[in-house]
């Protein structure tokens, strides 16, 4: 297998329009290859400078979880703290857990941080958002958002062998034109459900508003643990 590392997003889209298979941290991808064959050419975007981004407001597809510190929202942080290992969280990158995962642990976090994709098809760059980005699985180069108040996140215990554990996300925005809102994700299984909500001085209004939309069918452990993000955030100093 020969391993191409563009420089630039000029060079990556010549790699991809010639039939290279995006690498990323190859956590995901080595198993199957050893089972299935490697393909005769793979690309690694990690020389790529649009996509290692490590910004308040941004950060690139190749930015491997173990870089994510205190300069991402605390709710991105958090959600890579919990992945895996300490050596898969060495070499999984952000690219390969939002789009190449079933899993997905950092999506709930770009979800309530309401974040943009950056992708690099063999045409071109474009932005797209996260529902696309996770149906069609392009190549990312980066995602940014505009940085929240405050945010959190939560990954609850899971059994051995059993469902995937609970994650709850959620994260605090100014509004636009009106008052603040809470958003809120959480991974039940393997999917992932989402929902916005008023950020009222009142976290009993704010819950009840949650409650009328798609997150109402969720556990009682994840309610338990929204109720607890919501009114830890909430109680926070707004605009």
């Amino acid at each position: 297998m020969l391993l191409r590392l563009p420089t630039s997003v000029a060079e990556a889209r010549e790699c991809l329009a010639e039939g290279a298979v995006p690498i990323g941290g190859a956590t995901l991808l080595w198993a199957t290859w050893q089972r299935d064959g490697f393909p005769e050419t793979a690309m690694s975007l990690r020389q790529v400078p649009e996509a290692n981004v490590l910004e308040r407001d941004a950060v690139g597809g190749a930015v491997i979880l173990a870089r994510m510190d205190d300069r991402v929202p605390d709710v991105l942080r958090l959600a890579a703290v919990g992945v895996g290992t300490g050596a898969v969280r060495r070499s999984a990158t952000v690219g390969g857990n939002v789009v190449g995962s079933t899993l997905r642990c950092l999506l709930p976090a770009a979800l309530v941080l309401d974040a943009r994709a950056t992708v690099l098809e063999s045409d071109g760059v474009r932005e797209t958002d996260l529902s696309e980005l996770v149906a069609k699985r392009p190549l990312l180069l980066s995602l940014s958002w505009r940085p929240p108040l405050a945010s959190t996140f939560r990954k609850l215990d899971g059994a051995p062998g059993g469902r995937p554990p609970l994650v709850v996300a959620s994260a605090v925005h100014t509004g636009d034109d009106g008052p603040a809102g809470v958003r809120v994700a959480v991974r039940d299984g393997y999917e992932v459900v989402g929902a916005e909500a008023t950020a009222s001085d009142d976290p009993g209004q704010t819950l009840d508003e949650l409650r009328a939309t798609a997150l109402d069918d969720l556990p009682a452990p994840a309610w338990d643990v929204i109720r607890s993000q919501v009114t830890a955030l909430t109680a926070g100093p707004r605009p």
